[in-house]
């Protein structure tokens, strides 16, 4: 890649030889890793000018980590206060389940099914999106998995009339039994908003329920922000306070955008659970984690969110994006669902919206489709038909339009070769409001 493209979502990708110089706009997670933009100027005269000046390991105090972890700490509740800095996503994740250990002497960790928390065997353990995928993973014994709060296609929908409480009873329940065979609760961990699982908005009150069962079970609640914090969901900073003032998390995990691609991470927590960790006599030291260098970027990146108004940019054209997607919905019977938070939205895909059928081969069609016309977006979820967008959060309105408009043309072609007219998707909803429905059977999708 050629840093020709500054602060934005696009790109250049240059071919050796350089005879050309390819442009791809980003859509999703592999380039929200720049989260202000890719190569902003700001964030790597930052990084240019410390490494120039000064580069040690964290043994020796410098003045970037003491103000990086004041600014960090002051965009969280104040019960939020230790700071812990790592190197990426895993190590952070790592690290909150050693402080859960530590703190509660319990060892049995609950995590959401279709989760994913990293690549290290501790959180393979944890990440069902990983450890499904193999035919001969043993889960661990310590490990415990609750239904993911998925309000489209999970047990509890969106005709229920309280999700959010009947998700946290199936919390409640595993403590139980867990308690039954002789276990003890150590954390609940679930990422803020699920992303590897599909896009996952959990129902607000959600976490505030789970977090009173699994502390009065001993344990404490983690909330991996790795993916989605840093002022995504754009009404908020955290994706954990979009269920409310009165939830917060006794550990908060952070990465991918804290650094805008370059390689750190953070896990904060309160003072009696780092108090704790320190009272095991073991010494905590990361080489790299904290540095100069890293803090001086992540103090850039703060900045830059701030006077580009990046978390407004998400809501205002988060909402815009996903408006734009909702009038697919209406033309489209491929398109089952869309949601989201600001720049951090889902398009679920079905073959038939009452049966919840994936769509996965078309979905896969469409990323195909629009990576040969240089924009690129991935699909996820259990049954990898749930289109993600995920884009820097200098993404813009014109942005949006040009990869709806991609992803309409592509969607009319797919439904004119499987025989489907726009006007189905109308008449399924008119009549599943009836439950008297008659769908057009899809025929099979051979790849193109």
């Amino acid at each position: 890649m050629s840093p020709g493209l500054p602060h934005s979502p696009l790109f250049n990708f240059s071919i050796w030889p350089p005879i050309m110089c390819l442009q791809y706009l980003s859509c999703v997670h592999l380039f929200s890793h720049f989260s202000v933009g890719h190569c902003h100027p700001d964030v790597v005269k930052a990084g240019a000018q410390q490494m120039e000046l000064l580069n040690t390991n964290s043994r020796f105090l410098h003045d970037n980590l003491v103000l990086y972890a004041q600014r960090l700490q002051a965009t969280l509740p104040d019960k939020l206060s230790v700071c812990y800095f790592v190197n990426s996503g895993s190590e952070a994740n790592d690290l909150a389940l050693r402080l859960a250990w530590q703190y509660t002497g319990n060892k049995d960790i609950i995590t959401l099914d279709n989760a994913y928390h990293g690549h290290v065997s501790s959180l393979i353990d944890i990440s069902p999106y990983k450890f499904h995928q193999s035919s001969d993973a043993e889960q661990n014994q310590y490990v415990h998995v609750a239904p993911s709060p998925d309000v489209y296609r999970g047990k509890y929908r969106g005709e229920h009339l309280d999700p959010a409480t009947a998700y946290a009873d199936e919390v409640k329940d595993m403590v139980q039994r867990v308690h039954k065979k002789g276990g003890k609760i150590a954390a609940f961990i679930a990422e803020s908003l699920q992303s590897c699982g599909g896009q996952v908005i959990p129902p607000q009150g959600y976490f505030q329920q789970v977090a009173q069962h699994v502390r009065e079970a001993g344990g404490i609640f983690i909330a991996d922000e790795v993916q989605v914090g840093f002022g995504r969901v754009g009404t908020h900073f955290w994706a954990f306070q979009l269920q409310g003032e009165d939830f917060v998390p006794d550990i908060v995990t952070m990465g991918k955008p804290i650094g805008n691609g370059h390689p750190m991470s953070c896990v904060v927590t309160t003072k009696e659970v780092a108090e704790a960790f320190m009272s095991s006599g073991m010494e905590y030291f990361n080489t790299f984690g904290g540095n100069p260098v890293s803090c001086a970027i992540g103090m850039a990146v703060l900045d830059v969110i701030v006077k580009e108004d990046l978390q407004g940019n998400a809501l205002r054209v988060g909402r815009y994006l996903t408006n734009l997607l909702e009038k697919q919905k209406e033309k489209h019977p491929l398109v089952g669902d869309i949601r989201g938070r600001g720049l951090f939205v889902g398009l679920e895909l079905v073959k038939d919206r009452l049966k919840l059928t994936p769509a996965t081969a078309e979905a896969q069609e469409v990323i195909y489709r629009l990576k040969e016309q240089y924009i690129l977006l991935s699909a996820d979820g259990p049954h990898r038909n749930v289109l993600k967008f995920k884009p820097p959060m200098c993404f813009t309105t014109e942005d949006a339009d040009l990869v709806v408009d991609k992803i309409d043309h592509v969607l009319t072609e797919l439904e004119e070769a499987l025989g489907l007219k726009s006007h189905n998707a109308l008449s399924v909803e008119n009549e599943s409001s009836k439950r008297k429905v008659s769908v057009t059977p899809f025929p099979k999708l051979y790849p193109l």
